[in-house]
């Protein structure tokens, strides 16, 4: 697990483009945006040697008020059920348990079934839905996960 940066944007949005549909996949400058914004970081998960590539990334970011939120998570087709995300997903909630966030909250859209299980499995529950959340046409879910801080060795 390594840290992205704005070397990986061209590669980490063709990913995007290939995990979601066009209505729910970011603009490069979306990505770009989102992986920029103050608070936001972007982990990658690679494939082992002999030649690394990337098997997925997530971008998330912490807020001031103790929110974390997770702005995408994207594992490759031929990486998936192999725990990439459910890795890349941990190891995001800590950070954002680190920066002092208090619980995180993700968007996914009302008809992925696969992405509300995964969640679901990590202990996200339903909050909301988002009426016409993604291009004005379809509805997404908003999931919250509350973190809990790690005890102090004192």
């Amino acid at each position: 697990m390594r840290s992205g940066t704005g070397e990986d944007l061209e590669q980490l949005w063709r990913i995007d483009q290939a995990c979601f549909p066009p209505e729910q996949a970011y603009s490069r400058l979306e990505l770009s945006t989102y992986m920029r914004r103050s608070g936001a970081f972007t982990l990658i998960a690679e494939t082992d040697a002999p030649k690394s590539l990337i098997a997925g990334f997530i971008v998330a970011e912490a807020n001031r008020r103790g929110q974390g939120h997770i702005v995408t998570i994207d594992v490759v087709d031929d990486m998936r059920r192999h725990g990439v995300g459910s890795k890349l997903l941990e190891q995001a909630e800590q950070r954002l348990t680190t920066a002092g966030c208090h619980s995180v909250y993700l968007e996914t859209a009302v008809n992925n079934a696969s992405d509300l299980l995964f969640y679901k499995r990590h202990g996200y529950f339903v909050e909301k839905t988002i009426t016409r959340y993604y291009n004005g046409v379809l509805d997404a879910l908003l999931l919250r996960k509350d973190l809990h801080p790690r005890p102090s060795d004192s």
